[in-house]
């Protein structure tokens, strides 16, 4: 039977073996991978000992920027007020993949961490400070110890987000099993990028933008931030500001905001040197 590690695989060509530098993975046919998750905070310290104490990220520095490294993805703090948790928001949660489960359980169970259960015995939510939700599979075939998997948007129009990052970043469109669904199988629409499933479930109501917000936006990382930033704006989508030059760092950044409300930024230079 096909897991959703090697479903994943197979829609995206992804490759384990194969990172761009550090821990993200080469980048697609347009030059785009996965980069990272920038969470507003109100305790960094906390967070830190969450997500490098438990999840077993690696705190690492770019100049004057503290990342902490996981295998696919960087998960950066800001302190901060957030004007709300995810919740609600366009992105709600993201999602790693775990290769022993039982023993990550235990581990967080003796933490006193916060854990929302699902049907799936093999899959659990995580609450990380400030009602920061991670979704959490296990699956013995990643070979890292934890590594990213997906970010999870509610938006009112699934067919239309599906397209849009398929025109402006090179996705791949498909659908992945529900895995929490265990009494009603079924799928989620999704689109691929190097690193990470972009899941897409619905939602009634309008979901409110993500700026400002416990994940304040995502991040992709780019080989050639100036020439995807043309290719976007021949597209019509239009940057929330030019690109950007990050003081004492190699690192050049611009933003963006996709019509459902998701604020992006684009690196190029993210990883450590």
């Amino acid at each position: 039977m096909m897991t959703r590690l090697s479903l994943v695989f197979a829609l995206a060509g992804l490759c384990w073996a194969m990172p761009v530098s550090a821990q993200l993975f080469q980048p697609n046919q347009i030059g785009v991978t996965m980069g990272h998750i920038h969470l507003t905070v109100r305790d960094v310290d906390a967070h830190k000992k969450f997500w490098i104490e438990h999840l077993g990220g690696t705190l690492v520095k770019n100049g004057p920027l503290e990342l902490i490294q996981f295998p696919g993805v960087y998960v950066m703090l800001r302190k901060g007020e957030a004007s709300a948790p995810p919740k609600g928001s366009i992105v709600d949660h993201f999602g790693f993949i775990v290769k022993d489960m039982k023993a990550s359980l235990a581990k967080w169970r003796a933490a006193g961490i916060p854990i929302e259960p699902t049907e799936n015995p093999n899959e659990v939510y995580l609450v990380a400070p400030d009602d920061i939700r991670v979704e959490v599979y296990g699956e013995p075939a990643v070979p890292t110890p934890i590594a990213m998997n997906h970010i999870h948007f509610y938006p009112v129009d699934i067919p239309g987000i599906k397209t849009w990052y398929v025109q402006a970043f090179g996705a791949n469109p498909g659908r992945r099993p529900c895995i929490a669904c265990l009494s009603r199988p079924a799928m989620i629409e999704s689109d691929d990028l190097p690193g990470v499933n972009l899941s897409f479930s619905p939602t009634k109501a309008p979901t409110q933008p993500t700026k400002g917000r416990g994940i304040d936006h995502i991040g992709f990382e780019v080989t050639d931030i100036e020439a995807l930033v043309k290719s976007l704006e021949a597209k019509g989508m239009k940057l929330d500001g030019p690109i950007r030059q990050v003081p004492n760092t190699n690192l050049k950044i611009a933003f963006l905001t996709d019509p459902w409300g998701t604020y992006i930024e684009l690196t190029q230079g993210l990883a450590p040197k």
